[in-house]
């Protein structure tokens, strides 16, 4: 039988050095579809009262990636802003890294489970997503901005009315290894009752 306590260097090294890589420093190659299918299904891996997994995946690749940062563009200058570095940073929003993963938020009412805690499962499945890619050796970005509250976008990726964008993850290789950034200092944010 083994034993549950038995410490594995490897899992608590990853732990503790995950880091965010912006997505513009993430390139090709992004996950094959077999590492993609392993980083999802370790993604779904999370605490989930009730069973209702209150969240879904949509994964953006290929020209897909161009045609979403077009209705971004298309969107800005509906509401007005022209400016044409500003519209070439949308169209370029999604293309940055190879792969990109919209993380979506859908609660369900079942008369018994806080929604809260619906939503601390879909914020488990994106650390699960992160923790994934970085296993398999990949760098990625979760980002939200404008566009992940924006209902143009939310219809044009196919929402219900109740779903929300959690997020988008962006995967790819990264360019050069993560910097480190200043952590908070254990003692700030542990209280003992």
């Amino acid at each position: 039988m083994t034993s549950l306590h038995n410490k594995k260097p490897e899992a608590l090294e990853l732990l503790r050095t995950r880091r965010s890589v912006l997505a513009r420093n993430l390139t090709n190659p992004g996950p094959d579809k077999d590492t993609l299918r392993d980083i999802f299904e370790i993604a779904l891996r999370v605490p989930d009262h009730r069973k209702l997994e209150p969240w879904r995946l949509i994964l953006i690749t290929g020209e897909n990636r161009q045609k979403l940062g077009e209705k971004l563009a298309a969107i800005r200058a509906a509401n007005g802003e022209t400016e044409p570095a500003l519209l070439d940073m949308e169209r370029q929003r999604f293309t940055r890294a190879p792969i990109v993963v919209a993380l979506v938020f859908s609660p369900r009412d079942d008369g018994k489970t806080p929604e809260i805690e619906q939503l601390l499962s879909t914020g488990a499945i994106g650390q699960n997503l992160q923790l994934a890619v970085a296993a398999h050796g990949f760098g990625s970005q979760w980002v939200t901005d404008w566009c992940a509250y924006d209902d143009h976008v939310k219809q044009e990726l196919g929402l219900k009315p109740h779903e929300h964008i959690a997020g988008f993850i962006h995967i790819g290789t990264p360019r050069q290894p993560p910097r480190e950034r200043p952590r908070p200092a254990l003692k700030d944010k542990l209280s003992i009752y």
